[in-house]
């Protein structure tokens, strides 16, 4: 076994001016890295979801007829000596071969916060993944928003730029009327679990003493898409906005766009602007 230490051959610029790292599940390997080592150090408050867990170094080694052969031969570990990796290859046969709750070993940050390994690098402010309704998908999988905003583009020669421009009650209600002739019907989430439940009812025999109850509950929320799009006319209306915008000003626009609606970024500001719950983040508890 060969260690390597990598040190910086700089002096810190700043060690004083409080720091907010926006980390996800798709942060990863070197991503992660750096976030864990800012976490270690206590430097900085990440926010967000778990990073995805990326801690192996690959080789790859050239063979005969032009072939080649990647090798796992290194692992990444951080200052407080954790390793953020989250799969263990050796049970890669298993139906779940993450590192086990079991297994995951407890680290300390400088101040003394207690860190585990074996699962990326988690957050130490938490901000649930967005959630959109079941019509939103529908809208965006099926191709409704893309082809609508590119029938945009063709007619509106430009726009105002990224932050400015907004979908109004008028584009809307253009929107809604394009969708007239489409097809894009779904299930919620609950006419979905009422399908569970009555599947289950049936396999364990309970399905006639509650098929009336069964039959009023999907009367009741059987949905109607022209109320959907009234109920999520905020969410539809931000996949429009995004997808309207990207015609115009590309991947980076639609990032500008998005910034004034993060929560992460939300939570980084009112973080950053309060210097007290900082300090409480970052010690030991």
């Amino acid at each position: 076994m060969v260690n390597t230490v990598y040190k910086t051959s700089k002096s810190p610029l700043d060690k004083e001016i409080p720091l907010a790292v926006l980390i996800n599940e798709r942060s990863a390997s070197a991503a992660e890295i750096v976030a864990g080592a800012l976490q270690d150090y206590d430097r900085a408050v990440l926010i967000g979801r778990k990073t995805f867990g990326k801690g192996l170094v690959q080789t790859t080694i050239p063979l005969s007829y032009n072939a080649q052969v990647k090798v796992t031969t290194a692992r990444y570990y951080i200052p407080s000596g954790r390793c953020v990796q989250a799969i263990d290859y050796s049970r890669r046969g298993e139906e779940n071969a993450s590192v086990p709750d079991s297994l995951r070993q407890a680290f300390k940050t400088k101040n003394g916060r207690t860190v585990l390994d074996g699962a990326g690098i988690e957050p130490d402010v938490e901000v649930e993944s967005p959630t959109f309704a079941p019509i939103t998908f529908s809208l965006v999988a099926r191709s409704h928003v893309f082809n609508f905003a590119t029938a945009f583009s063709h007619k509106n020669p430009k726009i105002a730029g990224p932050r400015e421009f907004q979908v109004s009650d008028a584009l809307y209600e253009e929107f809604v009327e394009w969708l007239a002739d489409k097809e894009y019907d779904y299930t919620t989430y609950v006419e979905k679990s009422l399908e569970d439940l009555e599947k289950y009812a049936k396999r364990e025999q309970y399905f006639e003493e509650i098929e009336a109850t069964l039959a009023a509950l999907k009367e009741k929320v059987t949905h109607s898409k022209e109320q959907d799009l009234v109920t999520h006319k905020a969410e539809v209306k931000r996949a429009l906005r995004e997808e309207i915008i990207s015609r115009y000003y590309f991947q980076e626009g639609v990032v500008q766009a998005s910034l004034d609606e993060d929560e992460e970024i939300k939570k980084a500001i009112e973080l950053l602007g309060d210097a007290p719950k900082m300090k409480t983040l970052l010690a030991a508890k």
